[in-house]
């Protein structure tokens, strides 16, 4: 531990689990106190007994912006303000270009990119007044590739890259910055239908699924090895910390050199 956020309070959405719960991990280490939300009330009371008396888990469904509206004020209640939001929530999207209703629409949109304008919103409010903050949100390859994700995933996840540089433009003067990362094939439940899928296998299945997914992902970039959540989590400490004090409006590519290789037309069915 070197205290790179000592003092520091962070909210991280969708942490219970995957990118979420390493960060967590990781920015406790570094002398952070943070507030983990997620629907997982088991896993999260779980990772917040592990991680010890400054993490603090919170169950909310970030489709619901009164849920991420009581997390900021359950972050300025109890730690008395709020230094970084990590917006990371997430899921697969619902519906094909073919198949895609009015339901699935909204509901991807609420999930992937609602969650990340009311998280700026409700963060926004509390760090204005402080002159200081950081907000770090998810958002993937996939909004700047084909074929790295689904159909309404991919547009929701090029709103949150342009929602960000915008918010970093407006949120600059506060002194509050505004980033994103985008992270490539990650090794997490999400490529086995998410992380409710996940919780409904035992660890035996789930551990079979990660060795073969670890495998798959290995081969996908120039890097020898697939990408951990880990990865991101440091990424995340980056942005959080003071040595990412001149970064804003920026996307962070954290992919292995996956953007860079030749595109792959995709197979028709």
């Amino acid at each position: 531990m070197s205290g790179r956020l000592e003092g520091k309070v962070a909210i991280i959405t969708g942490g219970t689990s995957g990118i979420g719960a390493a960060t967590a991990e990781v920015f406790s280490n570094e002398g952070a106190k943070v507030i983990i939300a997620g629907r997982s009330e088991e896993k999260g009371a779980k990772l917040a007994q592990r991680l010890g008396a400054n993490v603090v888990y919170q169950r909310a469904d970030v489709t619901r912006e009164g849920d991420i509206k009581a997390l900021v004020d359950l972050a300025v209640g109890k730690f008395g303000k709020l230094d970084c939001m990590f917006n990371n929530a997430g899921g697969p999207d619902r519906g094909t270009l073919d198949t895609v209703t009015p339901e699935d629409f909204n509901y991807s949109m609420n999930l992937l990119l609602g969650s990340v304008v009311f998280g700026i919103k409700h963060a926004a409010a509390v760090m204005k007044p402080q002159g200081s903050g950081c907000i770090i949100n998810n958002a993937s390859i996939a909004a700047i590739r084909s074929n790295q994700g689904g159909y309404l995933y991919s547009a929701a996840k090029a709103g949150v890259q342009h929602i960000t540089k915008i918010a970093g433009v407006q949120l600059g003067p506060f002194g509050i910055r505004v980033n994103s990362i985008a992270p490539g094939a990650i090794a997490t439940p999400i490529f086995w239908g998410g992380s409710e899928k996940a919780n409904t296998l035992d660890e035996a299945a789930n551990q079979k699924k990660m060795e073969k997914l670890l495998r798959s992902l290995a081969n996908a970039t120039p890097l020898p090895r697939p990408g951990y959540d880990k990865d991101i989590a440091y990424a995340a400490l980056f942005l959080a910390s003071d040595e990412g004090s001149f970064v804003n409006c920026h996307d962070l590519v954290v992919d292995g050199g996956r953007t860079a290789l030749f595109y792959e037309k995709p197979q028709q069915k």
